[in-house]
């Protein structure tokens, strides 16, 4: 391949019929990297992977994976390329070993190699003595572990993970992204998509999408102190409604997100604000209010993001809900 990029798409696009998908869509990933391509459902990541891992053909715009046309080279660069789907595919009904051996028989792995690469990624996946169990009857958590030890049994550069760690557990999450660490160590492009906010943290960069486009581009500290124009409030009130419809409806407010079983709220200046909304909040006999200033965590940088965007383009606040 040549330059120093894994991943180039410029101006991609996907319509199914008059709705746009994917929507002029531009970015590069470097060789190595960890890219966390972030979004809520709907926003089009999923789409935009399968373009990428030759599976859906683009409307207009272009891309290329590993020096590949995504639209003429679809066949090579599944060759090439490791893909974890969305949705589980392993067969239940085999063990962890032989969808390992018949995944290294789908990618044409050498017979010579097979047993050696089954062990190591039995080993990889922490599945060791469990490689005979029936893959239907082991935990969602090795499962998935199972599952990339599949898409990677042939060794690609490129590892596309759609959505890898839902419906599975805290500490299940932890191990497969330590998992994928140990890939990127190795020199493998990682490029993975998550509506997980914490996970994202753990890319080299991200790319936000919402409604189809990429709204912003950038490492997570970049985004963190650049893309973030305020300051986030963290309010601890009951009942929470009653807290979210009071902040809401003060001067200098510009979103208010439940944040587990507090309030994120983003203002314009938090100290000029926050004994205006704590008197607000007593007024309207919110009990157990509490205030204080709090660093912007991934989650709030990107609702930032998005309603600064949609204020440009305020017809999108429709059309998203349909993404």
């Amino acid at each position: 391949m040549t330059g120093s990029y894994a991943v180039t798409t410029d101006r991609l696009t996907r319509r199914f019929g008059s709705f746009v998908a994917v929507n002029e869509v531009s970015l590069q990933v470097a060789r190595g990297e960890v890219f966390g391509f972030l979004g809520p459902n709907g926003s089009g990541k999923t789409t935009t992977i399968r373009m990428l891992c030759g599976l859906l053909t683009p409307s207009s715009g272009s891309g290329r994976v590993l020096g590949l046309d995504i639209a003429r080279n679809q066949e090579a660069i599944r060759q090439q390329i490791g893909y974890m789907s969305q949705k589980f595919s392993l067969y239940g009904d085999l063990t962890a070993s032989e969808n390992l051996a018949f995944y290294a028989d789908i990618y044409g792995l050498p017979r010579a190699e097979r047993a050696t690469r089954i062990d190591a990624l039995i080993n990889l996946a922490g599945l060791h003595g469990h490689d005979r169990v029936l893959t239907a009857e082991l935990p969602g958590g090795w499962r998935q572990r199972l599952a990339l030890a599949c898409a990677i049994v042939h060794r690609p550069q490129v590892l596309f993970l759609d959505e890898p760690t839902s419906g599975v557990d805290p500490e299940a999450r932890r191990e497969f992204w330590d998992l994928i660490y140990d890939l990127a160590g190795e020199g493998v492009t990682v490029f993975v998509t998550t509506h997980f906010m914490d996970e994202a943290e753990h890319c080299n960069r991200i790319g936000l999408m919402y409604g189809g486009r990429l709204v912003a581009l950038d490492t997570p500290l970049a985004l963190k102190q650049t893309a973030f124009n305020g300051a986030v409030l963290e309010v601890e009130g009951t009942p929470q409604e009653l807290a979210r419809a009071t902040l809401l409806a003060q001067p200098g407010v510009r979103s208010v997100a439940p944040h587990g079983a507090r309030l994120h709220v983003i203002v314009d200046d938090a100290m000029l604000r926050l004994p205006h909304l704590a008197a607000a909040l007593q007024a309207a006999q919110v009990s157990g209010g509490h205030i204080e200033p709090v660093e912007p965590s991934l989650e709030d940088v990107f609702v930032a993001i998005v309603d600064r965007y949609l204020e440009k383009r305020p017809t999108l606040r429709d059309e998203s809900t349909n993404c």
